[in-house]
């Protein structure tokens, strides 16, 4: 028989926050709540155990495709097709490039980002003198139409995206991307991508421009201008803020710089007689993304509403007020030691970036750490993709994070605390301004000062890497690109050019109407004129070359105990064994396993081979076993009742068997004096400071950091 409908109205009272809280406080039995249950984020955010709709307020307020644009640009968002599988390349070799780009097409990507090379971001061709170092180097050696339609051969250029690293050269390198077009037959209207013209991004990665900053926003307004009439499928203008997080910046940061720096694009555009709207319709915002995907969801999320009050401020239209946004990886994340730890890495990042809402997202290769990304590296980090979307499900909801009255709230104030940071930028001039004098790599150092120190005592670890680590781990080491050739190559590539027409020989045209400059650029690109040759007709323009006392570089956050690491395996190669300490373990297993575990991953985040740990828990076993070890650094892994007669008695064994350095595992607090009058030398113990330590110890090992 059916079973009687269950009826629960009425029958429950509804539970308030103060109930909660008094079970809450109940459970922690006089512990403090704040110290226990509320996280503080490296932005200043206090996250609560709990949010209702009462926390996110007006911040979850509003409709995807409608003002203030924080659930999406788009009514429907992704929810239709899915974001935009966009992918990466870089390989040194053009031949390669094509390899890896037809592979990523087949595989299900829409669109491409090439990088082009360090000499030709820079503006040269590999037969300058100053561009042959830089050559074949950090991307891909293309420097004429030739090379580029060698990189995308058999490529439908109409079918896909394709969108340039280009750095400097930026105005260049569009002129040899549109020949291309040209030179396939694409027409104009067909034609899909960016140029990614920025270059207050690359003064902040590289520390200098080949021109003024003036100058080099003057050539991104004329290239906005050229773009905007002839490709209404293409953007002209990148706002990219990769350079200040993978040097530390947190989120609040990060969103605002991408403000200020819109702003100084939308002046320059507006200058050269575009309209807001217009302006704004060539900007392509790009993220970097880390694992921790609430907090870099919400950054995505704010991020729309900021750029809506921003173009709303300045006269712009609805339209104007859809940002478009790419996001990728953060290079901050991801790790050279067990790369394999960069799947989950990257597919955290990745998880983010789509219930973010970012309209195109990059996958990176569980590898591209260590050189060149393999094949499987590369099938990986597009299966990535087809997952978190076909299986997952992800992208069917049009914002897949609203709702979360957590998510609401941090969104909210992510925003609110960044519109500040980006008053105090707009106050002291601009992002221009604010980035010559060095304000911004201070904020940044600042704000990454607390996580620097962090990583170091290892209370944010690094999985794989600062903690449950394999120091014998046999990581894959990929072939080096053979740059003689492909420089060689690219040579006979340039000095094979047919002779170009002597009637397009005209000087670059200064002081003209905006748009001018890219279109003779265009025409002398599809008459063969290389990146290098484009780069010199056009010259530096008026004003002294940009140049930063220092570069914003990157720092990722395995980078101290990955360089232990790396001088260890040095000395391994010369000497034929990594430096060694050994446990002295004392007392009963149970009480001893703890901190025998701890030494265990902490020096071998530092390269260490840790031998012993084991034994009857007796002083004469601890200290028999250290000096059949051969090694010259010891630790005394015990509990503290135990320390108080055995340090005493052990610390003179282990000395007189040839300890350097006796080492005690826990913090001494008023023992150690104590134990230092017993022979002991050092201690390590939670939150003590990781780096310093291992660094020191190798020195004294010989290992030369």
């Amino acid at each position: 028989m059916p079973l009687p409908p269950l009826e629960t109205a009425g029958r429950f009272s509804a539970p308030g926050r103060d109930r909660w809280l008094q079970l809450v406080e109940a459970d922690l039995k006089g512990a403090p709540f704040e110290r226990r249950l509320i996280t503080h984020t490296y932005e200043g955010i206090h996250i609560q155990p709990l949010y209702t709709r009462a926390d996110a307020g007006p911040a979850a307020s509003g409709f995807t495709g409608l003002m203030p644009m924080t659930r999406g640009a788009r009514v429907l968002g992704n929810s239709q097709v899915g974001w935009e599988i966009r992918q990466e390349r870089g390989e040194a070799d053009p031949a390669a490039v094509n390899e890896a780009i037809r592979d990523d097409l087949a595989g299900g990507v829409a669109s491409v980002v090439l990088r082009l090379d360090a000499c030709a971001r820079a503006g040269l061709d590999p037969v300058d003198p100053h561009g042959a170092a830089l050559a074949a180097t950090d991307g891909a050696a293309a420097y004429g139409v030739d090379d580029l339609d060698r990189a995308l051969e058999g490529v439908h250029l109409e079918m896909i995206g394709v969108c340039l690293e280009p750095g400097a050269a930026f105005l260049p390198a569009a002129a040899l991307l549109a020949a291309l077009w040209a030179r396939r037959g694409v027409p104009p209207e067909a034609a899909s991508g960016a140029f990614q013209s920025d270059p207050l991004a690359v003064l902040a990665r590289d520390g200098h421009l080949p021109y003024s900053v003036d100058e080099g926003l003057a050539r991104l307004a004329d290239l906005a201008v050229w773009t905007g009439r002839t490709y209404p499928r293409v953007r002209a203008v990148r706002v990219g803020t990769a350079a200040y997080h993978h040097a530390g910046a947190t989120a609040t940061q990060d969103l605002a710089f991408s403000m200020a720096t819109a702003l100084e694009y939308l002046r320059a555009m507006t200058r050269a007689g575009l309209t807001p709207e217009r302006a704004a319709g060539q900007v392509l915002f790009s993220y970097a993304v880390g694992c921790g995907f609430f907090l870099a969801a919400a950054k995505l999320r704010a991020a729309r509403r900021m750029w809506a009050r921003v173009v709303e401020a300045c006269g712009g239209g609805a339209e104007a007020r859809r940002m478009v946004m790419y996001a990728r990886p953060s290079k901050r994340v991801l790790t050279t030691r067990d790369p394999w730890v960069n799947l989950l890495r990257n597919t955290a990042c990745v998880f983010a970036a789509g219930i973010g809402g970012a309209d195109a997202i990059a996958s990176a290769p569980f590898d591209s750490t260590l050189g060149e990304p393999s094949a499987l590296g590369r099938r990986i980090a597009r299966n990535t993709h087809h997952l978190l979307m076909e299986e997952c499900r992800l992208h069917r909801i049009a914002d897949p994070a609203g709702g979360s009255w957590y998510i609401e709230k941090l969104t909210d104030e992510l925003a609110q605390k960044a519109w500040v940071i980006l008053q105090a930028i707009e106050a002291r001039g601009g992002m221009a301004r604010a980035l010559a004098d060095g304000w911004i790599a201070g904020q940044i150092d600042t704000a990454a000062q607390p996580r620097i120190h962090n990583l170091a005592t290892r209370k944010e670890i690094v999985v794989g890497v600062s903690d449950f680590l394999d120091v014998h781990e046999s990581a894959p080491h990929p072939a080096p690109p053979d740059r003689a050739r492909i420089i060689a190559d690219a040579c006979r590539r340039l000095a094979a050019r047919a002779a170009r027409p002597s009637g397009d020989e005209a000087p670059a045209p200064i002081g003209g109407p905006a748009g001018e400059r890219s279109a003779w650029a265009a025409r002398r690109a599809a008459a063969g004129a290389s990146i290098g040759e484009l780069s010199a007709d056009l010259g530096v323009g008026p004003g002294r070359a940009a140049v930063l006392k220092a570069a914003v570089a990157v720092h990722p956050f395995a980078e101290p105990f990955e360089h232990l690491r790396e001088a260890s395996d040095r000395y391994t190669d010369q000497c034929g064994s990594r430096p060694r300490v050994a446990l002295a373990a004392i007392g009963p297993v149970a009480e001893r396993l703890p901190r025998v575990n701890f030494c265990r991953n902490l020096f071998a985040a530092g390269g260490f081979e840790v031998l012993g740990g084991e034994g009857d828990g007796s002083i004469a076993a601890a200290a028999a076993a250290f000096a059949a070890s051969g090694a010259h650094l010891t630790v005394i892994c015990g509990s503290d009742e135990q320390y108080t007669q055995a340090v005493p008695a052990l610390a003179p064994l282990l000395r007189s068997a040839g300890a350097h350095q006796i080492i005690l595992a826990g913090n001494p607090g008023p023992a150690e004096a104590a134990y230092r009058a017993a022979g002991v030398d050092r201690f390590v113990f939670v939150r003590c400071d990781v780096v310093a330590l291992l660094s020191e110890l190798l020195e004294e090992e010989g290992v030369a950091s």
